[in-house]
């Protein structure tokens, strides 16, 4: 479209395609650059979404790929990485900034209770998400076993937060609803030295969603780190015990669950606001090395990759668009 200006003979140009996207009377195709999330289960132990270390090290289209099953899937492997802290710090910083917490920058630990957190122990942890006690909890979380020597166990755990909760919607909609609304609050106190809470302190639901679209976006759920729910009315306390009853049934489902033993050599990456993991209990000496890393700088890098490698055709024929290496019709813009 050609608007034309007779004051001062300056013409705007708005491509239809553009229009179309941002319609608000009548509303028309939103989020032109939304990509089809694959709920999983189980089966997905029969071809789970990996890349090799060369590839992602070697330039930016392996890196796409890496997170392009990351955005599709919530989690992916990384083959043939050496065993080191080193290459697995340099792989993390591949995707953007390593985030600092109470846990130190890029952290490698073993069973030593050197963190007042029970992932230094050797306990079974069931299926979590990190950082619930944070008002921001961190986007991705990296692991690789560097070693496990003179004992058993230690298997990790995934679990597709967005299926379990989608079967919980079919299952019992109110059930669903009510960790839709009702805050948890959280709290890390196991250092001396902090005392995280999230703000505000009553914290947040379970499930997370678009305010516009309504989509699911977010699960956030650590039964570990729950403070008290002393906030709940008394007409919904027992609603609400028998909704997470179900949800933690739907979670710990075998058809939900995804075990795998990790061996040195593979490192794993989850979207810490979909995929919830675990592991069960272990013995003998096991180190793991690691990263978090902000959901802001995640979606940044993917989203500047994605102009690169999968760049949407209608806008890239509009001619003269490009500025600074970005088309300025951009749906996101």
């Amino acid at each position: 479209m050609d608007l034309g200006n007779t004051t001062d003979n300056h013409t705007s140009l708005y491509p239809w395609s553009w229009l179309e996207v941002n319609s608000y009377d009548p509303p028309l195709t939103r989020d032109a650059n939304k990509t089809e999330k694959v709920l999983w289960g189980s089966k997905i132990q029969q071809a789970p979404p990996t890349v090799a270390y060369e590839e992602v090290m070697a330039g930016d289209a392996g890196l796409y790929k890496w997170l392009s099953n990351i955005d599709r899937s919530g989690f992916s492997f990384v083959s043939g990485v050496p065993p080191t802290p080193e290459a697995t710090e340099e792989l993390s910083e591949r995707i953007g900034f390593i985030r600092e917490t109470q846990y130190g920058r890029f952290w490698s630990f073993t069973s030593d209770l050197a963190k007042g957190d029970m992932a230094y122990t050797t306990i079974a942890l069931g299926a979590h998400t990190d950082n619930t006690y944070f008002t921001d909890p961190c986007g991705l979380q990296l692991f690789h076993l560097l070693e496990h020597t003179g004992g058993t166990g230690g298997a990790t755990l995934l679990v597709d937060g967005f299926y379990a909760a989608s079967i919980l919607r079919e299952l019992n909609p109110e059930a669903y609803r009510l960790l839709s609304e009702v805050p948890i609050p959280a709290h890390a106190a196991g250092e001396p030295t902090s005392f995280y809470r999230p703000t505000p302190a009553s914290g947040y639901p379970v499930f997370g969603h678009d305010k516009l679209t309504r989509d699911l976006t977010q699960v956030r759920w650590n039964n570990d780190n729950r403070s008290v729910m002393s906030h709940l009315e008394a007409g919904s306390v027992e609603k609400w015990y028998e909704a997470i009853r179900l949800w933690n049934k739907c979670l710990t489902s075998s058809d939900s669950e995804y075990w795998v033993q990790l061996q040195p050599g593979t490192v794993v990456v989850v979207d810490n606001h979909r995929v919830l993991h675990g592991r069960s209990a272990f013995d003998g000496k096991r180190r793991m090395c690691g990263a978090y890393i902000g959901v802001d700088e995640y979606r940044s890098k993917f989203a500047v990759l994605s102009e690169q490698f999968a760049p949407d055709p209608v806008l890239k024929a509009i001619p003269d668009a490009v500025v600074n290496g970005r088309n300025i019709w951009n749906a996101a813009l």
